[in-house]
Order: structure tokens, then sequence, then C-alpha cells
């Protein structure tokens, strides 16, 4: 379940808890709008854990890594200097 779904049966649910005032047999309207409530909240806070640049269960380990192409001889200028970075994704 993804954020939107989660957004939208918490806004369902909130309809139906708040704003619906009809008598039914057989089903209360009003516990139907909280259940979806809360299965919209469950569903929201476990898709922001798991949502993979807010937190979830991957990390990213990034190391700088600089190439020094001079000779040892040469002076020191930033012409001859490479940096590249490096990310390895973990799972």
């Amino acid at each position: 379940m993804g954020v939107g779904v989660s957004l939208f049966l918490i806004a369902v649910g909130a309809v139906l808890t708040w704003a619906v005032d009809v008598q039914t047999q057989g089903i209360d309207l009003n516990t139907v709008g909280v259940i979806l409530t809360v299965i919209g909240l469950a569903g929201l806070v476990l898709s922001l854990i798991f949502w993979g640049s807010w937190g979830g269960w991957t990390t990213v380990r990034r190391r700088d890594i600089v190439y020094d192409d001079r000779s040892p001889t040469a002076a020191p200028t930033s012409a001859h200097r490479r940096r590249v970075i490096q990310e390895d994704e973990e799972v």
C-alpha cells in the first residue's frame, strides 16, 4: 500500500466517520469509517518507514576516491587530479 492509497483510505474513513449521517441495518458506517481511517494511518506509517529515501532496509555507502595523475616531480596543481564519487548500495 502506497502513500496515495493510504491518504485515500484516511479521507474516505474521515468522511464516513464525521460527515455521513445515515442509519443502515446490519452495518455501522461510523465504525467502517474508523476502521478505514486506522488502516490508512497504519499504511501511511509503514509506507514512510519503508520508503527508500526516508528510511528503509537499504543503506548507501559513499566513497570519495581521488586519483593523482601527476608525476612525483611535478608541481602540485589541481589540473592533474580527478575526483570520483562512488556509491555502493547494500541490501
